[in-house]
């Protein structure tokens, strides 16, 4: 129990912090591997120790394939939040990486505090032919560009 408080009391502390997509998807996926973990291992601490492990390295990784979105992908990306209707897929092929995208939107949502909010879906097939999924909020800013946050 000491230990899930030390790592909630962690993630409060850190979520003020300046941190990149992927440490942010890293820190969340320590915690849910952790969870995990302890709740499926006989003894929960080892369960905890190698599901938070396992989570942080998921997580880190897919953090760091969308702190990979060059300058040319996000633009992609806010031009298909701004002008695309909600699930109808836009494709592009980055021309420097070869790294092909698909960006499925959601519809958009007024926040309480008068933000417009999108969920985006992004899939994108590397020149391996690996896949990697990412579901994504995107947040318009005052200036009327998006901004992607996980």
């Amino acid at each position: 129990m000491r230990t899930l408080i030390a790592l909630m009391l962690t993630v409060v502390v850190l979520a003020g912090c300046q941190t990149t997509k992927a440490q942010n998807a890293a820190m969340l996926g320590t915690l849910a591997g952790a969870t995990v973990g302890a709740l499926t291992f006989n003894n929960k601490v080892s369960g905890a120790a190698i599901g938070g492990g396992a989570g942080l390295l998921v997580g880190y990784i897919v953090g760091n394939e969308m702190d990979k979105m060059d300058a040319y992908d996000q633009s992609q990306v806010a031009d298909t939040l701004e002008t695309m209707p909600s699930g109808q897929a836009r494709q592009w092929t980055n021309p420097d990486t070869r790294t092909h995208y698909e960006a499925i939107p959601e519809p958009p949502r007024e926040r309480r505090d008068g933000r417009i909010e999108r969920d985006v879906t992004l899939r994108a097939r590397m020149p391996n032919g690996e896949m990697e999924t990412v579901y994504a909020k995107a947040y318009r800013q005052p200036d009327g560009t998006w901004q992607l946050v996980q």
